[in-house]
């Protein structure tokens, strides 16, 4: 058996008046929320990955400032081991109000409505990355480096 974890991204985007953007999308046959996020596609550059995820699932185009760090997560319904890239961005403009399959809709949330979801949290990561953005992990976005998109060797 060939162990594959999947490698995914996900964004914290928070408004000036303290809401996060926020996706209510169906995943198990149970309507959950998250960041907006999902997987890397094969050749695809990490941040042009955080820029589609954001714009397929809320519609919005955003702008990433930070990166906040790499999670662990192994989802006890299906024993997958996911990877999640998360950054901090910035909305800039709503494109479209077209969402992906499977996206009920685009939320603007206080953290106190994100933590009065509990359970319907996606995971565990989606509260701990809003939280880590909070106490001001933010580093820059040049640490994670894509081969796609860094200089060549000297």
């Amino acid at each position: 058996m060939t162990w594959t974890p999947h490698a995914t991204v996900a964004v914290i985007v928070e408004d000036g008046a303290g809401r996060y953007l926020m996706v209510e999308e169906v995943s198990g046959g149970k309507v959950v929320f998250n960041q907006p996020a999902g997987h890397v596609e094969e050749n695809e550059a990490i941040l042009d990955a955080v820029r589609r995820e954001a714009l397929e699932e809320t519609g919005w185009d955003i702008e990433p400032l930070h990166f906040l760090g790499i999670y662990t997560y192994k989802a006890p319904a299906n024993g997958v081991t996911y990877y999640r890239f998360c950054y901090a961005a910035r909305a800039r403009t709503r494109l479209t109000e077209q969402l992906d399959d499977g996206i009920i809709a685009a939320h603007w949330l206080t953290l106190d409505e994100i933590r009065g979801l509990g359970n319907k949290l996606r995971s565990p990561l989606v509260l701990q990355c809003i939280e880590d953005y909070r106490n001001g992990r933010l580093y820059p976005l040049d640490v994670v480096v894509d081969a796609q998109t860094a200089p060549p060797e000297r």
